[in-house]
């Protein structure tokens, strides 16, 4: 349960060809750097920094199995600085680097990436996703054959999946990030467009959210 060596640490973007390079699928992963006081910190405040960096890494392992074998090119995007040497295997996953302002224009550039690139279904999610299945994810492909959009929507008011046949700039602009409105203010934003709603799910971001799941009781039986 400790976090990834520091000196593990890379700057530049890792690219690899792999064998999935020509799907026309692309999956977006965005994570947060592991580092101790820097993650899940509406978690921390209840549990404590080491703890809650602990769930994260856990959570982040998590997302690497549900994600490996989705049928599609694979992104991961790091919130700080490139990673050389993680759990992202860098012959499954391509490495990256968010840039912008704000969640809505680092979303924003990663889709246009994507499209720019020839992709033609882009699929996004965060790292904390303890419900999310690898089948929840290649449904959510599925239904992009059919629908321009797929959403996962979240109980918080959020979402915890995006996915796109085209790029919609008005869905990362002008939202309340972190907020209860986004789900609602992205609909407004796709109201002319065939959306398919997943279920909704709970993403980790406060002691509720896990204090029930048998899987997290390890991390919280000496609070």
């Amino acid at each position: 349960m400790s976090s990834i060596p520091q000196n593990d640490k890379k700057k530049e973007q890792v690219v690899v060809d792999r064998d999935d390079k020509d799907s026309k699928n692309l999956l977006l992963i965005f994570t947060r750097n592991p580092e101790l006081g820097k993650c899940k910190t509406r978690l921390a405040a209840t549990i404590g920094n080491q703890k809650a960096l602990d769930i994260y890494n856990f959570l982040l392992q998590h997302t690497v199995v549900v994600t490996k074998d989705v049928k599609a090119a694979k992104q991961v995007w790091y919130s700080e600085e490139i990673w050389e040497k993680d759990i992202w295997d860098a012959g499954i996953f391509t490495k990256k680097l968010q840039q912008g302002a704000d969640l809505g224009a680092r979303m924003a550039l990663a889709f246009q990436e994507g499209f720019a690139n020839g992709f033609e279904r882009i699929i996004i999610i965060g790292s904390d996703m303890y419900d999310l299945t690898t089948t929840d994810i290649d449904q959510a492909f599925k239904a992009l054959s059919t629908e321009d959009t797929v959403i996962g929507p979240a109980q918080d008011g959020g979402y915890y999946l995006l996915g796109m046949t085209t790029f919609t700039k008005g869905v990362f602009q002008e939202k309340a990030w972190g907020t209860d409105t986004v789900l609602k203010d992205t609909l407004t934003d796709l109201h002319d467009k065939k959306i398919h709603l997943l279920e909704t799910r709970n993403d980790i971001d406060l002691y509720e959210d896990i204090k029930d799941i048998k899987a997290f009781q390890p991390y919280l039986d000496t609070i």
